[in-house]
């Protein structure tokens, strides 16, 4: 290989957040001083989708998996003694997107910045959210318009700044083959930029289009993962040219930054991660042509639970030492000319080209969400299929299972548990928020608001300034809803079942039986109660329960304990499953028991799912669960088996 002038290193980044505002600002602060070079900021679930920490949704689910922002106070502690104007910010944000980016340009204003400088990115794809992640608030129309509201909002005041992140990482962690994930997120891509060329200049839009970024995730198979960026880069650059006539090469360029795979870090054996997450980093920056600009790594306990400031430490030391110890950065792209890399780059290139005529023929990725959704289930039901089967290996999960105890998760701080008192705490300082706030201003400023939501213009400068009046994230959350109303996404389960019949012969048989001495077919009801958007695990049990010949109830995600109570009383099931993967199961769950038991329905078992640690799973247990499963219970035909166990023919006799 031939030396060249060394490549500058990619940002640094750790995804963080959590329990509140100054918390949060002091892991970030503590992350830089370590060498973190840009920011990450993880924002909890009522945040993302659009709720006050007050709201009846919102029990439980404040500062659990990011930070609450409720209004410009919550934004300035957050991003206290940090110079934005100097700073690299990333803000995992989707549905309210428009609404914290405002803040952030108010907290900038108020430093002294020069707005115009502020470098960062909104990920801004609610089109990802409708088919993997569940954050979004309104329709899909509405939320386009939204997104290229903002886009067009930095061309002409933030330039530096990415409007939008077309997140193809929850695509993978739902299920996504490469070729899905390469055409569900250009075809993101060109429905933003088929409704932004309305909003901008023709002489405008080339540097829009540059502006356009990607994150991505890299899997475990990272000679497949270095030629799917190789294909993102080359697909890229054709749309771009042939698509929108974009002329110079510097805006079609194919900018991403990546967090590599979560779905795979497994909670047995944990400590196999770390190989895990080095692996899959070497996929996105091995090849030079290719090279992510901005990396986030999990930590290796995130199977666990929450990661302590050691373990993000530990992650963001893996960066530094492949950047700056070893020779990578010194040489040209190690795999041009590469035979065997040419070869799959082609393969998965006209994989993804023909998924993107597939769409395009439906009329682009809005009017192709429930296709999209679909294909996402059925690629995650193969892929669980071939990890039950033992087709597809995962060290220590289902092949070498045995082995020592890992030492990294003895005692009582292996895992850091999100602070019980920051909720309150949350609630107070919002409750003197409003009381402090001039309602003039605010009242104003919502008018304003309202009214560019109903006549077309573009909802940036209003927002910016509910944000300096005091407004909410609720109240301005409150207004979409209004105006444009609120979606519930497909859920891809409503379908025939499979033809997959493999190991499942023994269970249909015993479900048959079950239902005949029933008198009707098994029922299994499925909820997600809270704000918690990770359907996958829900979705393939749900898939799963019906291949078996079950009757399913599953209405999809956030759901609040009463609306689950009242859907019992309608559905009549023989069995509850309740999913939450936020870390908010203990309250959650123990309002729902509570309602169960008020409504006359405690004769129903109940199962629950999640990242949920042992000690919890004990509580639950003792609140009358039946089951608890976590990510290590990885056999669903095993899971089942006890639901139809759970189902005692003589304690329904009288039906």
């Amino acid at each position: 290989m031939t030396e060249t002038t060394k490549d500058r290193p990619w940002l640094f980044r750790t995804y963080a957040g959590h329990s509140t505002a100054k918390a949060s600002n002091a892991l970030y602060r503590g992350n830089l001083a370590k060498g973190q070079t840009g920011l990450s900021v993880a924002f909890d679930l009522p945040t993302q989708t659009g709720y006050d920490s007050d709201h009846e949704l919102s029990q439980g689910e404040v500062g659990k998996v990011g930070v609450p922002v409720c209004h410009l106070g919550d934004m300035r502690a957050l991003f206290d003694a940090i110079p934005l104007e100097q700073m690299n910010t990333s803000m995992t944000i989707n549905a309210t997107a428009p609404w914290l980016l405002a803040l952030y340009i108010a907290v900038a204003e108020e430093q002294g910045a020069d707005i115009s400088a502020l470098q960062g990115t909104v990920q801004n794809d609610i089109i990802k959210e409708y088919l993997s992640r569940g954050t979004y608030i309104c329709p899909p129309e509405a939320s386009l318009r939204m997104i290229t509201d903002v886009a067009a909002y930095t061309r002409a005041h933030l330039p530096k700044w990415n409007p939008m992140n077309i997140c193809s990482y929850h695509l993978q962690e739902a299920g996504a083959t490469p070729e899905e994930e390469l055409s569900f997120a250009l075809a993101t891509a060109t429905a933003v930029l088929d409704d932004l060329r309305d909003k901008v200049s023709e002489a405008d839009f080339p540097e829009m289009v540059g502006r356009i970024s990607f994150f991505v995730n890299a899997g475990i198979r990272f000679v497949t993962e270095l030629c799917k960026m190789r294909a993102f880069v080359e697909l890229w650059d054709e749309i771009c040219r042939d698509r929108y006539g974009v002329e110079d090469a510097k805006y079609r360029r194919f900018r991403y930054g990546v967090q590599v795979n979560s779905l795979g870090l497994t909670e047995q054996q944990p400590e196999n991660n770390v190989y895990r997450i080095l692996i899959e980093m070497l996929a996105v920056t091995l090849s030079k042509n290719a090279r992510a600009r901005a990396v986030q790594l999990p930590a290796w306990n995130e199977a666990l639970g929450l990661p302590r400031p050691w373990d993000q430490q530990w992650s963001l030391r893996m960066q530094q030492i492949l950047a700056y110890e070893t020779d990578l950065l010194e040489y040209e792209d190690l795999f041009d000319g590469n035979p065997a890399i040419e070869r799959k780059v082609e393969t998965l290139k006209q994989g993804a080209r023909a998924e993107l005529a597939q769409i395009d023929a439906m009329g682009g990725a809005v009017k192709a969400i429930g296709y999209m959704k679909n294909r996402l289930v059925e690629s995650n039901a193969a892929r669980i299929r071939g990890i039950e089967s033992g087709d597809t290996t995962v060290v220590g999960v289902n092949k070498w299972q045995a082995g020592e105890p890992s030492p990294l998760t003895a005692g009582e701080d292996a895992i850091m548990v999100a602070d019980a008192a920051a909720e309150a705490d949350q609630l107070t300082r919002l409750a003197a928020w409003k009381q402090d706030r001039d309602p003039a201003a605010v009242k104003e400023a919502i008018a304003a608001l309202r009214a560019a939501a109903r006549d077309g213009s573009n909802m940036m400068p209003p927002s910016i300034q509910a944000a300096k009046a005091g407004v909410t994230t609720g109240e301005w959350a409150g207004i979409l809803r209004e105006v444009f109303g609120q979606f519930r996404g497909p859920t891809g389960v409503a379908r025939a079942p499979s033809n997959q019949t493999e190991g499942l012969d023994d269970l249909r048989a015993r479900v048959d039986a079950v239902s005949s001495t029933l008198g009707r077919r098994l029922k299994f009801m499925i909820g997600k109660p809270g704000l918690d958007g990770h359907s996958n695990g829900a979705e393939q049990i749900a898939a799963r329960a019906r291949d078996c010949g079950m009757d399913i109830a599953y209405e999809g995600i956030r759901l609040s304990p009463d609306a689950l109570v009242d859907a019992a009383k309608q559905d009549d099931p023989h069995v509850i499953g309740l999913s939450i993967l936020s870390g908010s199961h203990i309250p959650l769950i123990a309002t729902f028991m509570d309602k169960m038991r008020e409504n006359g329905l405690s004769h129903i078992p109940v199962v629950a799912g999640g990242i949920i640690p042992d000690e919890d799973a004990v509580r639950l247990l003792e609140m009358g669960i039946a089951k608890v499963y976590t990510p290590k219970d990885f056999e669903l035909n095993r899971i089942m088996d006890d639901i139809v166990t759970l189902v005692n023919p003589t304690a329904v006799a009288a039906e």
